[in-house]
């Protein structure tokens, strides 16, 4: 099927939704954050209700205390109104803390926290007429002119039905006395009227928080095409990662060529392969394999090899068993000691002769059925 219909198929990858976070877009439950006001203010009032309307009624009685004189002086008018507020407030500080928190906090249930510099950006489409009108017009704004009616009838319904059983409680109020009916008032609007308003929020809340994640997943899928070039990008193109690869390997193989000069010997096929070893009894354990190569390499290998007097050593059955089953800078199998330990012997010896103008030694006789498949 041809990728022009670019149908979204896939889930969004962390990058995309890392993306959508710097652009501000996360899901967001409108219907949450009131719900835990609702919920917070209603247990704050149930609990703080009786002592916030008792300060708030002495503060009442002390004003409507002013003499007509104080009254009618303006600076001590003043100075008694800003006392009754800054007291005012005092009061009502606990709830609003506890209201101020809620609203904090409740985004911290889906989303969290985004300070995204993007948003607070000028957006002059927004302010297109013709924009908000398809918009209001479409799907998802018929979806939430359902949904807000939903909220206003449940919500009705809740206050209709608590008026309607509390309706003998309220029309006591007027006969209690002060304190104690401001302290009812109180534990009737906190405690009953807010508690059942707040249980209704949440029960719409707890359907609209998976719908606004299935939403927001929705809005962020990929098609084929934008997960492969995504991939691209972070993996970096096949030509780009050939390069690179390519360049290792140019370095790596310098390297390597950089270590025949200070070989023991170099064991050739006598063509197709070469392979130098090097071995230093005080700090190492076995033989290793310094460098390796096939046909151009091995001719490379053998050409530093001769121009710094490395021994050459032909032994094709040894000379493919290294090259097949030894990385570069790692020690030989201990199923080729002996045949090394040979070559290298007779290395040793050769140097020896040369050095006291002795009769060169005999070259070994190896074992021409090594094996060369991978130890």
């Amino acid at each position: 099927m041809a990728e022009s219909a670019q149908e979204r198929t896939e889930l969004p990858t962390q990058k995309r939704r890392d993306e959508a976070r710097k652009r501000g877009e996360l899901p967001r439950s409108q219907d949450l954050n009131t719900a835990a006001v609702v919920l917070v203010s209603a247990l704050g009032l149930e609990f703080l209700g009786a002592r916030v309307g008792s300060r708030l009624c002495a503060l009442m009685s002390s004003d409507l205390a002013l003499s007509r004189t104080q009254a009618l002086d303006e600076s001590r008018a003043v100075a008694a109104l800003s006392g009754s507020f800054l007291t005012a407030l005092n009061a009502c500080l606990p709830l609003l803390g506890l209201t101020v928190a809620a609203a904090l906090l409740a985004p911290l249930a889906l989303g969290g926290w985004n300070l995204s510099p993007g948003v607070l950006a000028p957006d002059f489409t927004r302010l297109n007429p013709l924009s908000g009108f398809a918009r209001m017009f479409s799907a998802r704004g018929a979806m939430e002119l359902g949904k807000a009616f939903t909220k206003f009838l449940l919500v009705a319904l809740v206050g209709v039905l608590f008026l309607h059983s509390k309706a003998g409680e309220f029309l006591g109020l007027g006969a209690e006395p002060l304190k104690s009916g401001i302290a009812h008032a109180f534990n009737l609007l906190g405690g009953s009227a807010l508690l059942q308003i707040g249980a209704a929020l949440a029960l719409i809340a707890a359907i609209d928080v998976p719908w606004q994640l299935h939403q927001h997943t929705q809005r962020l899928r990929m098609s084929r095409e934008e997960l492969r070039q995504e991939l691209r990008e972070s993996e970096g193109a096949p030509e780009i990662k050939g390069r690179i690869r390519g360049l290792r390997q140019r370095i790596a193989r310098r390297r390597m060529m950089q270590e025949v000069p200070r070989a023991d010997v170099v064991i050739t096929n006598p063509t197709h392969f070469a392979v130098a070893l090097r071995y230093d009894e005080r700090r190492m354990r076995a033989p290793t394999v310094v460098a390796k190569g096939a046909d151009v390499i091995a001719t490379r290998i053998r050409e530093i090899a001769t121009e710094h007097l490395v021994p050459i050593f032909e032994a094709p059955p040894l000379a493919r068993a290294l090259h097949a089953n030894v990385d570069i800078g790692l020690e030989i199998p201990a199923s080729l000691y002996v045949s090394v330990a040979q070559v290298l012997t007779y290395i040793y010896q050769l140097r020896a002769a040369r050095r006291g103008g002795g009769a060169p030694p005999a070259p070994p006789s190896l074992d021409p059925t090594v094996d060369v498949t991978r130890h």
